[in-house]
């Protein structure tokens, strides 16, 4: 683009908000009380090309490539486009609408296109190569050297090498998979809008606590429909509906229309999408140079090899299967002296293993959810924060927010008062907002020039209930909260100078390890007894439920660890996979071989399986959940071998070299810098209580 069309084009683009520089406190923040969904697509298109000018500048300099001219030059260009993709991202994940749509549709394949156009820029590739290769960089700091290292393995991994043709290749090809990964996710959100189990009669209410009777009537009036409620198609509104509805044909209903999302036959099917998505992979996969595009995506991951991924999977699946069918043969006895003649099936699993938890230990989740108040866990969590890494938080009301339900906290380090960032909380379902749970980053940290706070947010689906109720949750969910909090800790202890290497940018399979590790503490006495406080009384969980609690820990592992890493191996199994495959077919006979227990189904079913099909996050990177989930168990034994769960020295270790570090260093290092050796798998063999096999 010519300088005076671009200057013309700045001139035009003067008053779209979203070009304007985040401003107001804390080193500015997103002006949310301003954005349009018509303002996304001319910003976007602006700042492509002011990144790409920017961009241009470096590679014209007739100077030698250093690392300021070069690197960092990179690393403070492009903040249009930066702030541009983190309200994009918040608009396609939370305030999703149909006219909102038609732009990601659009400009998916067009950010890809961008994207690529700096992976292949043959002159800014020179310069960092050079820089690689140079003597002098072994002048720079080690964080420097590191970041110069990220950016030269990026590059090659995203074809900076290939000749020009097989460049084009790579280029349409992501293009292709930008615009069918935004068509897949479409067509999920409008499965899990669009489906519904109606609840017609007071029968259809039977075994529901209060709280999910309330949350289906009030899902029923908000839909406007005319019966008395009704059970959204999201994993918040039909998970607890399969635990505790006594209507086995009702749960029947539930659990069919959440497993064949995406696979009904109709115009949000996904069969035919994530097929294409896998075989323009293995094409990309090849011209990169790689046989599998498992290969190509574990290039950089901590496990590098499909077959290390494979034998850690295997190695808990056996012991996880035949706990699946002790469980389900305790839960059949219940069925059976109950009269019920039929075998378990997938939609009674949850039923059934609440009834065994309740016989077993004696234990009911209503009995326990009463204490489970969202707002006092989340002060749980900031008191746990508080503990271990010194932060304080205070809410704050002096920043737009992009929907009523989002509240804004001010975070700080308690012993020195100053500010390190922003935590948002997005906590509650409603149109729009896709399923589950995550953490975003909508600023990293960083002090190139200066300090810049991090800013970033917890997103759930908690269900709202009625007005002036508190919201109880669900040990699960608090699990998860406590998980999501992980992640936001991550961005928010982050210590670094430059912004690429900050929080949260690590390999995909160490990090879930620091959230996987924060919820431990939910199950810690001094959380327990200061947090969980019940609704009506403000009485402390009794000693003799924690007990319970604490005996139950183990309890439906064997149903969870096979319903996650059943998924986690079929991810990797159909990318591993250089084949065109049928989604049905695949699926039963990959299943089939594992032995998988009739009684459960995947996590994700392919044709719903977001993590791997919205985007490449997660594709063939699955089985990071369990990866990481070693290193969580094994670090957690740092603590239970020192002083308990708040001993402050691992606290600092735990800080140091994992919390405040991001990717300035290797992560396998760090963690031994942490632990004083690599992890051990036997700790989670521990953790979830299957037997350790010997080794020879």
């Amino acid at each position: 683009m010519g300088t005076t069309l671009f200057a013309a084009n700045a001139q035009t683009n003067s008053d779209n908000p979203l070009l304007k520089k985040w401003t107001g406190p804390y080193g500015g923040v997103p002006a949310f009380n301003e954005y349009k969904v018509s303002d996304f697509k001319p910003a976007i298109q602006f700042a492509i090309q002011e990144k790409l000018s920017e961009i241009d500048a470096i590679t014209s300099n007739p100077k030698p490539a250093t690392f300021d001219n070069t690197i960092a030059a990179l690393e403070r260009s492009g903040k249009a486009i930066s702030r541009i993709y983190a309200v994009y991202g918040i608009y396609g994940s939370t305030l999703s609408t149909p006219e909102f749509d038609n732009v990601e549709t659009e400009m998916s394949p067009k950010l890809s296109e961008f994207n690529d156009k700096i992976y292949q820029n043959k002159k800014l590739f020179t310069r960092i190569e050079a820089l690689y290769n140079s003597k002098e960089k072994k002048k720079l700091t080690s964080e420097q050297q590191r970041l110069v290292w990220l950016y030269y393995t990026d590059f090659v991994r995203e074809g900076a090498k290939l000749n020009d043709k097989d460049k084009e290749k790579v280029a349409k090809i992501n293009q292709e998979l930008a615009s069918l990964f935004t068509k897949f996710s479409q067509n999920l959100l409008a499965e899990e809008h669009n489906q519904y189990v109606a609840l017609k009669t007071e029968s259809d209410f039977d075994g529901l606590p209060t709280e999910v009777k309330n949350a289906a009537i009030a899902e029923a009036k908000d839909r406007k429909l005319d019966v008395m409620g009704c059970i959204a198609n999201t994993r918040s509104s039909i998970e607890p509906f399969l635990t505790f509805s006594t209507r086995r044909d009702l749960r029947e209903k539930a659990f069919d229309i959440f497993v064949k999302r995406g696979d009904n036959g109709n115009a949000n099917d996904n069969n035919a999408t994530l097929v294409s998505i896998l075989q323009l992979r293995t094409k990309k996969a090849k011209l990169l140079g790689f046989p599998t595009f498992a290969d190509w995506s574990l290039s950089n991951k901590m496990a590098k090899d499909p077959k290390k991924t494979l034998d850690l999977m295997m190695s808990v699946w056996e012991p996880a299967v035949e706990k699946v069918h002790q469980d389900v043969a305790e839960m059949q006895k219940i069925v059976d002296a109950e009269g019920g003649k039929f075998k378990i099936k997938p939609w009674d699993y949850r039923y059934y293993a609440e009834k065994v938890r309740k016989a077993k230990y004696d234990l009911d989740q209503n009995e326990v959810k009463p204490y489970l108040q969202l707002e006092n866990l989340r002060e749980g969590m900031f008191w746990v924060a508080g503990e271990l890494f010194n932060l304080s938080f205070k809410q704050i009301t002096n920043v737009p927010v992009y929907h009523p339900d989002v509240r804004v906290w001010e975070v700080s380090n308690k012993l020195t008062g100053k500010v390190v960032g922003l935590w948002y909380f997005d906590p509650y379902a409603r149109a729009g907002k896709r399923s589950g749970a995550w953490m975003n980053a909508y600023r990293d940290q960083q002090r190139m020039d200066g300090e810049v706070l991090t800013i970033v947010s917890n997103n759930c689906n908690f269900i709202k209930g009625s007005a002036n109720e508190p919201v109880l949750i669900s040990w699960e969910d608090a699990t998860t909260l406590f998980h999501e909090f992980g992640h936001a800790l991550h961005g928010l202890c982050s210590n670094v100078t430059y912004p690429t290497l900050s929080g949260t940018n690590v390999a995909r399979d160490y990090v879930e390890f620091p959230s996987q590790l924060l919820e431990h503490w939910l199950a810690t006495p001094e959380v327990l007894n200061k947090f969980a406080l019940h609704y009506k009384t403000n009485q402390p969980l009794p000693q003799s439920l924690v007990d319970r609690i604490e005996k139950a820990a183990n309890f439906n592992e064997g149903f969870a660890t096979v319903e996650t890493i059943s998924s986690s191996l079929i991810d990797m199994k159909l990318h591993l996979t250089t084949t065109t495959i049928d989604p049905h077919k695949f699926e039963k006979e990959t299943l089939d071989a594992l032995h998988m227990p009739s009684e459960i189904v995947m996590r994700h079913r392919i044709p719903q399986f977001g993590h791997i099909f919205s985007d490449d996050g997660y594709a063939a990177g699955y089985y990071s959940y369990l990866w990481a989930d070693v290193i969580n168990a094994d670090a957690w034994e740092a603590f239970t071998e020192g002083k308990g769960p708040y001993d402050k020295e691992v606290a600092k270790r735990l800080y140091d070299n994992v919390f405040s570090v991001g990717n300035t260093i290797d992560q396998e290092k760090a963690y031994e810098n942490f632990r004083g050796r690599a992890p051990k798998s036997d700790a989670l063999m521990r953790a979830r209580n299957f037997p350790i096999k010997d080794k020879k």
